[in-house]
């Protein structure tokens, strides 16, 4: 509206897109990839949309009735209105608002088709059908970007195993399905991405994003190109609505009025928190691909929710404490930390965890389904909660050095059922060339000798000929090691402490640096909060790129240097960039500190 208002539209560097997270959003909207949409921006409501699609697929007619979209969808499903769902490319036992609802109406359901890249999701154990599918780098086609540029897509590898791509397997299914009905045995003759390409192609003729002129031999031998791009045409429009027409009967643009709506629930006295969701600099959704890396996890290891400094104060709790996180629709335990960057009365927690990290259902289990009338979008981000201590005095810490990525992932696989012994834990990695695969519980009373047992097979510490074990029957404390040579290293390799786990922090560090054990062999089992002297303190890691952690950071920044200087000195931020924002603030905290310092001894 303000675009159209100022008379921005049309011009240079004032393009109304929002920048969205994903690469194809615009793709999808062009085959009708929602609920309302048929091919080429066609509305289902409309007839004259209607009757263009049923000429062109050679059919009497298409459903005139809208499909529901996703919070209806799952709304219908526990009703019993739907009783069977086929979900592909998507995670809502994870994603959805109100995620509990969703996993209740994923139960009541008949039949759950689930087509998935990833055997980790959370929706996976709602499956009644599995259908391995290709994912990203296994794919052909073509995408189209946010500023309608359509680009041709190879496969980087072939598709694993079993897996298949999603257009061959739902052809395959409405094939079998027309012969099983009797009728349709001309539609749905697609051999390959280029038949399904011409006829969307052949859908937009006149339309707004009319491709005509284009085809896959265009985009192979000039490379990525823009609709519209007309048949005779050489190139496609590189900028639409210069002339101040629009795709509308009239020709002009209409305003679409949207008086302000705050959010769907407010703070009260009984839920006075206003929490909101976001993103992680090195996550993405779901973390079914992402969550497999464990250098992505050097950052941000485990869920976290944060609280403005004056906040925890108030409420008596400090850094790493337990809360119980709840309001009516459901409840969960998360460690808190502080930060600055929310205001006091505010709560921030990424939505990336899920249940395969943690034995909650993560941030949307308190998230309203809410969503808005015109688009249908659930508003997700905010909601009203309670917090409140939770004593849960008996911690125990696990933790596996593996040799890569893939051995990391198998081993959680075997680790993941461990979690449902525990009020709250997490299971989480980190390491770099090597893996640390890391089970952090707790629990309300002793661990019980029958769990220790579990957690000592899992983590490799049940051959007493290998492994050094220190047991305090009268405190229920128990500690166990296994020390083993990596290449010409001899280093810790597995660890569990049980009870008593100060020194979990340290020997995790030790493990991700590789270190030689030789010299601190007799600490291991020590209940040691800080390092031994001579071993490795490097704080988080704030660089993933160049792998440099806060500590050597601040230590440049106290020796004088400037936020370029850290960069000349240490590489950090030269690569990706992602982490400059905080080595920046790093720095200045170290100088305002010093300063102070100075001002105060003068």
């Amino acid at each position: 509206n303000l675009h159209l208002a100022t008379a921005q539209i049309g011009r240079a560097g004032a393009g109304p897109f929002s920048l969205t997270g994903q690469p194809n959003a615009m793709g999808g909207r062009e085959v009708g990839g929602l609920a309302n949409l048929i091919s080429a921006h066609r509305d289902m409501t409309n007839l004259a949309d209607r009757a263009e699609v049923a000429a062109l697929w050679g059919v009497p007619d298409v459903p005139s009735k809208p499909g529901k979209t996703a919070v209806e969808l799952f709304d219908a499903l526990a009703t019993g209105e739907i009783k069977a769902v086929w979900i592909a490319c998507t995670n809502p036992a994870q994603s959805m608002p109100d995620v509990g609802r969703v996993r209740a109406a994923l139960e009541k359901a008949e039949l759950v088709v689930l087509q998935e890249a990833f055997g980790n999701t959370d929706t996976v154990q709602y499956a009644d059908v599995l259908l391995p599918a290709s994912t990203w780098g296994e794919k052909s086609g073509t995408v189209t970007n946010s500023e309608r540029r359509i680009t041709r897509v190879h496969s980087a590898v072939p598709a694993p195993g079993k897996a298949r791509h999603d257009w061959r397997i739902v052809v395959d299914f409405a094939q079998r399905l027309a012969r099983d009905l009797g009728r349709g045995a001309h539609l749905f003759p697609y051999t390959d991405t280029e038949a399904i390409f011409n006829e969307h192609r052949a859908s937009t003729g006149g339309r707004d994003l009319d491709i005509t002129g284009l085809s896959y031999a265009t985009l192979e031998a000039q490379g990525p190109q823009q609709w519209p791009f007309f048949t005779g045409s050489t190139a496609g429009v590189k900028r639409l609505y210069t002339d101040g027409k629009f795709a509308t009967p009239s020709g002009k643009a209409r305003f679409v009025a949207t008086p302000y709506r705050g959010t769907a629930e407010a703070v009260s006295p009984r839920f006075p928190i206003a929490l909101t969701t976001g993103r992680l600099r090195d996550q993405w959704h779901g973390m079914s691909r992402t969550g497999v890396v464990a250098r992505l996890f050097n950052h941000v290891e485990e869920p976290l929710l944060t609280l403005h400094p004056d906040e925890l104060s108030r409420r008596r709790l400090a850094a790493g404490d337990l809360v119980r996180v709840s309001n009516l629709r459901g409840s969960f335990i998360v460690r808190v930390e502080a930060s600055e960057d929310v205001r006091p009365g505010q709560a921030f927690m990424p939505m990336h965890w899920g249940g395969q990290f943690a034995n909650h259902l993560g941030v949307n289990a308190v998230m309203p389904s809410a969503f808005d009338p015109y688009s249908k979008q659930p508003e997700l981000k905010h909601a009203a909660i309670a917090i409140e201590p939770v004593a849960l005095p008996h911690r125990l810490v696990a933790m596996k050095h593996l040799a890569n990525d893939q051995a990391a992932e198998e081993f959680a696989v075997l680790a993941k059922p461990l979690l449902a012994h525990f009020i709250h834990a997490t299971l989480t990695r980190t390491g770099r060339e090597r893996a640390i695969v890391s089970l952090n519980a707790y629990h309300d009373q002793a661990v019980e000798d029958a769990v220790l047992a579990q957690v000592d097979a899992v983590f490799g510490l049940d051959d007493a000929s290998s492994t050094m074990r220190y047991v305090d029957a009268r405190k229920r404390v128990e500690k166990a090691a296994h020390v083993e040579m990596f290449g010409e290293v001899l280093g810790v390799s597995s660890v569990a402490l049980s009870g008593e786990t100060v020194a979990a922090a340290w020997l995790k560090n030790m493990m991700y640096e590789g270190a030689s054990a030789e010299a601190f062999r007799p600490w291991i089992l020590a209940p040691l909060a800080s390092a031994p002297r001579g071993s490795i303190e490097r704080g988080r890691v704030l660089c993933n790129c160049l792998n440099v952690a806060e500590n050597e950071i601040i230590t440049a920044a106290k020796d004088g240097l400037d936020f370029a200087g850290v960069q000349n000195k240490l590489g950090c931020g030269t690569s990706c960039g992602s982490c400059v924002p905080e080595i920046k603030r790093l720095v200045q905290m170290v100088s305002t500190t010093r300063t102070a310092h100075a001002v105060a001894t003068v």
